[in-house]
């Protein structure tokens, strides 16, 4: 009896520390050191605003934790792809945020090319045990709605996503420096649905 005890009381303690670290969605509790990469184009880098008012910078501060800001002006997906396995070596982030494609959508680019381009980031992160989440990018125009591509990668690989935020930020004026980019209200916005996020699926506590 005493054998088994000594067996099956450090399972049950390896199960409870386990179950204590990650939820039932796979994200785990980010540790007070733990790095975030935000990854994207203009409106991960802050256009329209100061450095400090950008939304990664915001959710340093909402976090306590740094966010590494990420985001290149003008970039599209295809580049992206390539520019993103190296810096996740480079930075070794905890989490991954995506928020790209939108000069894929400007430019009128094949949006099967942009899917592929997302989920290839999604996999050079989940090669690398990185976990992952997304911003859904809206089409411009009337409504302003999610293109759909973010929902389906999202539901296939189980990936946490803001939906809905950004249109719904484009679509109000008092949230915009610009037709297309966030001022600092609306990137403080951004990085709140960010934040609410991550705490919803269990990464904060």
């Amino acid at each position: 009896m005493k054998i088994l005890t000594r067996i099956i009381f450090p399972l049950l303690l390896l199960l409870l520390l386990s179950s204590c670290n990650n939820n039932d969605n796979g994200l785990t509790v980010l540790r007070p050191n733990d790095v975030l990469l935000a990854f994207g184009d203009s409106l991960t880098s802050g256009v329209g605003v100061r450095p400090e008012l950008s939304y990664p910078a915001q959710l340093n501060r909402f976090l306590s934790r740094k966010v590494v800001n990420a985001g290149i002006p003008g970039e599209v997906s295809a580049e992206g792809l390539v520019r993103l396995p190296g810096l996740l070596d480079q930075v070794e982030p905890a989490l991954l945020i995506i928020c790209h494609g939108g000069n894929d959508l400007l430019r009128k680019l094949d949006r099967g090319e942009l899917r592929a381009n997302l989920q290839g980031m999604y996999e050079a992160a989940k090669q690398r045990k990185i976990e992952v989440v997304m911003i859904a990018v809206p089409q411009l125009g009337l409504g302003l709605h999610d293109v759909p591509l973010y929902e389906e990668l999202a539901s296939e690989f189980q990936i946490p996503i803001v939906k809905g935020t950004l249109g719904e930020l484009l679509a109000d004026q008092q949230f915009k420096s610009d037709p297309v980019h966030l001022n600092g209200q609306g990137y403080r916005k951004l990085a709140e649905a960010v934040a609410d996020l991550l705490s919803e699926n269990g990464a904060l506590r």
